[in-house]
């Protein structure tokens, strides 16, 4: 936890903020894999652990927007518990640790919450992700669970969001130590991956290391030697000599902050020809886009660039025709590159994508629906204090292909022929993550290889 002063300082703010009522934090529980007492690794929710800092289940936080007192509820440990978990401080303990001097039980955290309905005061709660949390509500509140995503409270959400998008100096050392873990992890993978090997020994070693400081992995980790499918947690395959190896994997702390970086290495020693010509596209588009960072720049158009820029190279390489402006407005750019180019980072690996990416990443304006554009998280212009993540990439989707070509859709820009040629070649990015200053950027964590020869440098190492 960071100093009490700390959790106070964010509440007291929160109260300022929201113009009145009761401000509710749910808590999250213990999620049971295939019984009640096997469960998957706890992870509070961020936006509890953002105003109070405690990594334990089945707590509730409630701000009184109008007086500024906050209260925690839970219910205490009983002996049948202490017998398996060993002695755990009171409710009351946790709550002192975070600057609350008021604790009550579940049947006291009921009847605060009927008081404040019958008094006719708002309770605001934020977007609910969570089944447990929803028959909370319906409990507390009979809200139905259809009702919840209009209920939801747009004032906290607003609020919330304005506070978590600005890091201070003691949030950007617990994210650069994320980072730095995260660096290790993929440092890890190209100077042990090897054709013979499969993805999950890779996967393996890699969660390995996030485990080793203490903390875990902020997501599901990619590792895949088929990298044209973004989202890839199939770990069965065996490398062999010739492709491409991606790998997307962050470390989050143990007060949950998160690092995300992804890479891009051959399972030989070197790349080939075409795997060079394609990286290195990939790559001018991901340097593109880190120069174009600083205040007051759009987000949505540093992504426009680095379409341009992906769109330049493949036409050189021939794959691309025509004028690139108009081959971007089209939307040709996104057969190579159909998702964003990055996010908000913090608590979450996706900063609050639970409270709405509109509100998060776009503010006033509002997202693209077309195809590729729409998967854009971040269009806002950028402030100092802001952490993301600059993730362009080259994919080749075959199923797109195939879509598009019998289609004939964008054929004035894209060269189908040339696109079968590469059906078989899967898909590359780099990603760092990057801390927005008063006058530029600051790349957050240890330099990770990312240049051709830096990385097939690396590559040497395994052999």
């Amino acid at each position: 936890m960071f100093s009490k002063e700390t959790y106070i300082k964010r509440r007291q703010q929160l109260a300022k903020d929201v113009d009145k009522g009761l401000l509710l934090f749910i808590g999250n529980s213990e999620s049971p894999m295939n019984y009640a007492d096997n469960t998957y690794r706890y992870r509070q929710d961020s936006s509890f652990l953002y105003f109070f800092g405690l990594n334990h289940p089945d707590l509730v936080g409630v701000v009184d927007a109008e007086t500024g007192d906050t209260a925690v509820y839970g219910d205490d440990y009983t002996i049948d518990h202490i017998v398996w978990m060993g002695n755990q401080p009171t409710i009351a303990e946790r709550a002192a640790t975070c600057g609350v001097n008021k604790a009550g039980t579940t049947a006291e955290l009921t009847e605060t919450l009927a008081a404040a309905q019958k008094a006719g005061r708002p309770i605001h709660f934020l977007p609910v992700y969570r089944g447990e949390s929803k028959i909370k509500l319906l409990e507390w509140l009979n809200i139905q669970p259809s009702e919840i995503a209009t209920k939801a409270s747009l004032e906290l959400t607003l609020a919330v969001v304005n506070q978590r998008n600005y890091k201070s100096d003691e949030e950007i050392i617990e994210i650069e130590k994320a980072v730095n873990t995260t660096v290790e992890m993929h440092q890890a993978a190209m100077r042990t991956a090897r054709p013979g090997m499969t993805e999950a020994q890779i996967a393996a070693e890699v969660e390995r290391i996030a485990l080793a400081e203490d903390g875990s992995i902020s997501f599901p980790v990619i590792a895949t030697i088929n990298g044209q499918t973004l989202h890839n947690h199939y770990h069965g395959n065996t490398l062999k000599d010739g492709q491409l190896f991606l790998l997307d994997a962050g470390a989050e702390t143990n007060m949950g902050y998160a690092g995300d970086m992804s890479s891009t290495f051959p399972t030989g020693k070197t790349f080939s020809p075409r795997q060079r010509d394609i990286y290195q596209v990939a790559l001018n588009s991901h340097e593109k886009a880190i120069e174009m960072l600083k205040p007051g720049v759009s987000f949505k158009e540093i992504y426009l660039e680095s379409a341009r820029e992906v769109l330049r190279g493949m036409k050189d390489l021939g794959f691309v025709n025509g004028n690139i402006d108009d081959a971007v407005s089209a939307g040709a750019h996104a057969m190579f590159f159909p998702c964003g180019l990055g996010h908000m980072m913090g608590l979450d690996v996706h900063d609050m994508e639970d409270l709405g990416e509109q509100h998060v990443g776009y503010v006033n304006e509002l997202k693209s629906t077309q195809f590729g554009m729409k998967s854009l998280r971040l269009g806002r212009k950028l402030e100092p204090g802001f952490v993301l993540t600059i993730e362009p990439g080259i994919y080749f989707i075959p199923q797109l292909i195939d879509k598009w070509k019998a289609e004939k859709h964008l054929t004035e820009f894209l060269n189908f022929d040339k696109l079968e040629e590469y059906k078989d070649f899967g898909g590359c990015r780099n990603e760092e993550d990057f801390l927005i200053t008063n006058d530029g950027y600051r790349l957050l964590g240890k330099p990770l290889a990312k240049t051709i020869e830096d990385v097939e440098n690396e590559r040497l190492k395994a052999f």
